[in-house]
């Protein structure tokens, strides 16, 4: 396997429907995915962590500095935001599985630098890394699943995802089986979601709170996006 060319995570899964149903064997199995170059230059791989029974899984954009460093899902100071955004919400921590769309942190370096910058992944890595997180969620099956971002609003709901337009609104998971396909179509499905099996909310990443001017009024969005979550699992 050419992991420069394939751009796809697929192959590196496990064999098994066995294996592939168990988030152990899939975190093994990712330890050593070359699906795209983004493996080359990070230091592991950055699998989903938390409660396997969990109602609620979380999804970010990819590993940050301290993630990459620690081989762990939000642990650096984002994920110290998220941790308070979803005790004020309601939800419970231990309750929850946090994952990201792209397994692998992606960085460049200023000239002359050792300070490790953050690129937001393209889209090339992320349909590569997509059949990590689709697995993941076949393994867990939630009942609703919260998109934290950008990139991972596209990983499951496509390419004309915008986070300002779909954030804080309960919307019906699409089909895993299709995500990604060309029956997956290129609209999304803004209908309220009825009987769908699982839901998924959009917000910003937590990330964005610490970037922003104003980081009360984005911090209580977040809040508040995530208390739809929190009403749907009642």
């Amino acid at each position: 396997m050419n992991a420069k060319t394939s751009h796809d995570a697929e192959p590196f899964l496990p064999a098994s429907p066995g294996e592939r149903s168990d988030l152990d064997a899939l975190r093994r199995a990712a330890s050593g995915c070359r699906g795209c170059g983004l493996y080359e230059n990070a230091t592991q791989t950055v699998f989903g962590e938390g409660s396997s029974g969990g109602r609620v899984v979380l999804v970010g954009e990819q590993p940050g500095d301290q993630e990459d460093r620690q081989g762990h899902p939000f642990v650096g100071p984002a994920g110290r935001v998220l941790d308070r955004a979803l005790e004020e919400a309601g939800i419970e921590r231990g309750d929850v599985y946090v994952t990201n769309a792209v397994k692998h942190f992606k960085f460049k370096r200023p000239a002359g630098g050792k300070r490790r910058i953050h690129e937001t992944p393209n889209a090339g890595e992320m349909r590569a890394c997509r059949p990590w997180l689709l697995a993941e969620l076949r393994a867990l099956d939630p009942d609703v699943v919260v998109v934290l971002g950008a990139t991972a609003g596209k990983a499951l709901l496509g390419s004309s995802f915008r986070v300002t337009k779909l954030r804080g609104r309960l919307l019906a998971l699409p089909d895993l089986e299709t995500i990604g396909t060309p029956a997956a179509g290129r609209e999304i499905d803004e209908t309220p979601p009825g009987d769908a099996d699982a839901q998924v909310v959009a917000t910003i990443h937590p990330s964005a709170v610490l970037r922003a001017e104003d980081r009360d009024a984005m911090y209580a969005g977040l809040v508040d996006d995530l208390k739809v979550a929190a009403q749907a699992l009642r």
